[in-house]
């Protein structure tokens, strides 16, 4: 009779739980306010955190004017200090110099990824300290004297990335490595003896190698083909940390030993060990994991060997941590997918902790935004597809909603649970977007990952098709109006669909994608030598038979078959997508009579990060969207819209 009365009170209360959820989603849905891009754009994105050496600042990056500059960020309250005033190029913050108010911060020429290092001196002066025209400029890490910091450059040969030291005295370069093998640096020990480099075979697999600055040789790491990274040298320069998936699934951390070449497992998760990294006397390690879409943290106390408490942050997740140099004080970001990750200080000593950021437009209420659902579908051969939804707070079975198949970029990407202004501008206006990570996405497995090798536009295009099926399966959403949405590798994959399944999907919105892959594969960077033949064993040779299918999957050769409106978006200056790709994608469709808008940015490259022109660009899909999707609005001028400067 007790246990009877106990299973009656837990019916009550989950009962009363659900419809306390059902009537708070009712009021949201009730009381819903709708938001312009103009709005969602207001959301500022703030990222790094390179703390001053006397800890009472933070050099980050923000876009709150509009376009991405440099600022330093007050500790204790979260006031921001204008450092660059940009109008044009994007400013990203690299760091502060460690004993002294000096700074790095990397630009390149309007999204053409031509990076160079500067220097802002403490007076203000900006100096290009990599001025090579046309070569690239990576910063790889200050050195531990503090004294110098190395960096990369391709100015030797175009193809292959040397490592510099230069000296922050007098900013003299000398040469460390030359790089004549088309290796990639990953690291180097605080005695400067040894290199961490990396050799890419293929786009999962690589080879490992610890070079000595010394004797000049290189020692392979691995002993199997697979997926190895390197990830840290420890203190005392006796112990390579690097993480590999040899014999497994995901990827776990190993050691290996620079004099005995001992090598041992140190920790394994459930998931991908994406990261880790040491605090600058190792006291601690910051481990990193890609849970099923989303960061998950950990800082391991070493001596200990325990992970340390971190702050609760209610349902948000902690993104990202970094320690200042005397360890006593932490930077943390956190957000999820329905909130941007906000920048905090958090004392490691006193347990205090500061809100430094509030990124989220304070005229947009957060309860109207819509936190993201991982679901699971089974594809047509059985595969399981994991895929992030979300639901508009409108949609009901009364009121279905249409809804769009969201496809990362890639190829080997994956949609992961942060927040994007986009989707939840789309999901706000009613559509719902189910976020495919189709077989070939990074983070569930290298069985899986490899599933789409020299297959691309077929099965992982099916996997797709599947995702709209169980969208339209779906009570609330409206199965006679769905689409499809992507950029780069997804934008190849909008316009594989419109070619190759054109009755499929009801519209496509293609953000700089691929469309002749034949070209792409040809015209790549000649700074992705190292990664050249791994693309062509995952895609294809285009010097090759292997051109023949590459053709056949190109959608560029098979616009007649589109027969669905289309809106394709491009920047001028992207090098990885050209812009003749989409001009001519543009081109060949609109031959079919059929519904085609162009919007075209003068100002900006693979991807868009000036707000002016995201608001123009998400606007444009939005208005697309109405309109072919949900028509509800009149049809849109299909001729090229020139943006930018």
């Amino acid at each position: 009779m007790k246990q009877l009365l106990i299973l009656c009170c837990l019916i009550l209360l989950a009962s009363c739980k659900n419809n306390s959820e059902t009537n708070k989603q009712d009021d949201i849905a009730a009381n819903l306010k709708q938001y312009t891009i103009e709005q969602f754009m207001d959301n500022e994105s703030v990222f790094g955190g390179s703390f001053s050496p006397d800890n009472s600042k933070l050099l980050v990056t923000s876009n709150r004017t509009g376009i991405y500059n440099m600022y330093t960020v007050n500790a204790n309250n979260g006031d921001f200090t204008p450092i660059t005033t940009s109008d044009s190029t994007s400013v990203f913050a690299v760091s502060y110099f460690p004993n002294d108010e000096r700074m790095l911060f990397s630009a390149d020429g309007n999204g053409d990824e031509i990076n160079h290092l500067f220097l802002r001196d403490i007076n203000g002066t900006i100096t290009n300290l990599t001025p090579t025209e046309g070569a690239k400029a990576s910063f790889y890490g200050w050195a531990k004297d503090k004294k110098n910091f190395f960096y990369g450059s391709n100015k030797r040969d175009p193809r292959y990335f040397d490592v510099y030291k230069i000296s922050i005295d007098g900013f003299n370069s000398e040469l460390v490595y030359e790089n004549n093998d088309g290796l990639n640096f990953s690291g180097i020990s605080d005695d400067e003896q040894y290199i961490a480099l990396t050799k890419s075979v293929n786009t999962n697999d690589s080879d490992l190698f610890v070079y000595s600055i010394e004797t000049k040789e290189k020692t392979k790491v691995n002993d199997n083909l697979s997926a190895n990274s390197a990830q840290a040298f420890s203190n005392d320069n006796s112990v390579f940390y690097y993480t590999t998936d040899d014999g497994a699934e995901f990827s776990y951390l190993m050691t290996y030993n620079l004099n005995t070449n001992e090598k041992k497992k140190v920790l394994e998760k459930s998931w991908d060990i994406s990261g880790i990294g040491f605090t600058e006397n190792s006291t601690y390690m910051v481990v990193y994991v890609n849970e099923d879409g989303k960061n998950a943290i950990e800082v391991i106390d070493v001596a200990t060997q325990k992970p340390i408490n971190l702050p609760d942050f209610e349902g948000k997740s902690i993104t990202s941590v970094a320690f200042s140099n005397d360890e006593t004080m932490m930077r943390l970001y956190a957000g999820g997918s329905n909130s941007p990750s906000d920048l905090y200080s958090y004392n490691l000593e006193s347990k205090k902790l500061i809100k430094l950021t509030n990124v989220l437009n304070k005229d947009i209420n957060a309860d109207d935004l819509v936190t993201a659902k991982v679901i699971r579908f089974k594809s047509f051969d059985g595969v399981e597809i994991p895929a992030i939804y979300y639901l508009p707070h409108q949609a009901s079975v009364e009121n279905k909603v249409p809804a769009m198949v969201w496809v990362h970029g890639g190829p080997g990407g994956q949609s992961r649970q942060g927040f994007s202004s986009l989707i939840q501008y789309m999901v706000n206006h009613g559509y719902a977007v189910l976020a495919v990570n189709n077989r070939g996405s990074s983070g569930y497995g290298k069985t899986f990952f490899q599933m789409d090798d020299l297959n691309h536009g077929e099965k992982d295009l099916q996997d797709c098709v599947e995702g709209k099926n169980w969208l339209a399966e779906q009570p609330e959403i409206d199965g006679e109006k769905i689409g499809i949405i992507g950029g780069s590798y997804g934008g190849y994959m909008t316009m594989a669909a419109l070619t190759f399944a054109p009755e499929e999907f009801d519209v496509g919105v293609n953000i700089y994608g691929v469309t002749n892959w034949i070209r792409t594969l040809k015209s790549i960077p000649p700074y992705w030598e190292s990664f050249r033949k791994s693309l062509y064993l995952e895609l294809g040779d285009p010097f090759s038979v292997d051109s023949v299918r590459l053709r056949q999957i190109s959608p560029l050769f098979h616009t007649d078959k589109v027969t669905k409106p289309l809106i394709v978006l491009q920047g001028a200056q992207d090098p990885r997508v050209l812009q003749v790709e989409s001009d001519e994608i543009v081109a060949g469709v609109r031959k079919n009579g059929v519904p085609v808008e162009y919007v075209l940015f003068e100002d900006e490259g693979h991807g868009f990060v000036k707000k002016e022109n995201q608001i123009e660009a998400y606007s444009s899909i939005l208005k697309f969207l109405d309109v072919y999707l949900k028509k509800v609005d009149e049809p849109i001028d299909g001729e090229i819209s020139n943006k930018g400067n």
